[in-house]
């Protein structure tokens, strides 16, 4: 284990695809250190980590980390939140189907369809207010009013969250997903989590409605074994935060890489290359989603060579493979929206674990997209690219803001 290279993962992001550069030089398993100097590896080769993903000498369930089961990751670590969870994350065969099942048909293809023109509306109304958003110097924060605000507005209206909880519930997914929050609001977050979810489904088991939440509260009144009151509660906050935080990033990264690279917009605007295409390079190029947890190993194994102990984490670090040479071709560090041939990306995950809402989020994403430069095609940075400021997450690979003028 010392002759395996040992890259400590920066907590502020700040130089995201350089760090995944440097993760993908080191080898295909790479040793990574945390906050809090906690140790996991990482898995930089598409084709490894896609077999390590249906390996069944590997778990979802962190009941199986050593280093949580023997009480050296405090209450206060940052990355608890993405990590202590009994949900559909968590659970594998059959118990991960049984916790998937009951959430695919509002996810599903036609689930979607039959949410487009909602979501069509949506997009229109928050880009009519978009001028009204900009501040004395004409100045637009994108991130917020747009690509934030679409996502949340969907999910809360397919989760019957009322609107004017939105702004509490944004707040506490970007506390889970940073990577810098101090201990104490660390655990004040996990405790607001449990309050807000808790008042969802009392409100909902009272005035139920034609939503997901009021479903699976449906579901377990009628059985409760096929669904704990934990599961619910935490298979509720998985589909709120999940159905914000990969649309927002992919949205935002998206906007940026277009405005960056004008001949690749020029593509898109003029027709030559469908939006489809768009998002799909996006996901690939820049994907929304850094480093998941976390599969843990349920006996010693051997990856590439390295030996990996029982009772170990291992993350996908999903951006990074999205670059990665080997499966995508010498050229995998250009942004290339006419790519050919086209290779299949892991920004969505991959076999019985791959994301259930990658349809929503794809559509959400293109619509968004089309119409954002249909209706502003003189969209432009406000600012130099170097003054984006990255969110500071090892999950998250997006923007704090993006300011632009509509033009």
């Amino acid at each position: 284990m010392s002759a395996t290279p040992t890259i400590t993962l920066d907590p502020t992001a700040t130089d995201h695809q350089g760090e995944a550069a440097r993760l993908r030089a080191a080898g295909p398993v790479v040793r990574v250190l945390l906050p809090g100097g906690v140790t996991a590896w990482a898995v930089t080769t598409q084709k490894l980590l896609a077999e390590l993903i249906t390996d069944p000498r590997i778990t979802k369930d962190w009941h199986h980390w050593h280093q949580l089961a023997e009480g050296r990751i405090p209450e206060g670590w940052p990355l608890i939140g993405m990590i202590k969870v009994t949900n559909l994350v968590s659970a594998d065969g059959p118990e991960h189907q049984r916790l998937r099942s009951p959430i695919l048909g509002a996810l599903s293809p036609r689930g979607v369809t039959a949410l487009t023109p909602r979501i069509r509306q949506i997009i229109t109304e928050l880009l009519d207010e978009l001028p009204g958003r900009a501040g004395a110097d004409g100045v637009v924060d994108l991130h917020e009013h747009f690509s934030v605000a679409l996502p949340l507005q969907v999910i809360c209206e397919i989760m019957g969250v009322p609107a004017d909880w939105r702004a509490r519930l944004r707040q506490l997914v970007d506390n889970v997903l940073s990577a810098v929050l101090p201990p104490e609001e660390v655990v004040q977050t996990q405790a607001a989590i449990t309050g807000l979810l808790a008042e969802l489904i009392e409100l909902k088991t009272a005035h139920p409605g034609e939503d997901l939440t009021s479903d699976l509260i449906a579901l377990r009144a009628e059985d409760p074994a096929a669904l704990s009151a934990r599961e619910l509660m935490d298979t509720l906050w998985a589909l709120l935060a999940a159905g914000q935080e990969t649309t927002l990033s992919l949205l935002t990264n998206a906007v940026r890489l277009l405005l960056t690279h004008p001949d690749q917009l020029a593509l898109a605007q003029s027709g030559q290359v469908g939006w489809e295409a768009v998002v799909e390079e996006v996901l690939r190029f820049d994907g929304p989603v850094a480093n998941f947890p976390g599969r843990y190993t349920l006996e010693d194994i051997t990856l590439a060579e390295v030996p990996i102990p029982a009772g170990e984490m291992v993350l996908a670090p999903y951006s990074a493979l999205g670059r990665c040479p080997v499966h995508h071709g010498p050229d995998a560090g250009r942004f290339q929206l006419d790519r050919h041939p086209a290779t299949r990306h892991l920004a969505f995950g991959h076999g019985p674990h791959v994301c259930p809402g990658a349809h929503l989020a794809r559509t959400e994403a293109r619509l968004a997209l089309e119409a954002l430069f249909g209706r502003y095609p003189g969209l432009r940075l406000a600012v130099g690219q170097e003054q984006l400021v990255p969110i500071p997450s090892h999950f998250t690979n997006s923007l704090t803001a993006l300011p632009v003028r509509l033009g």
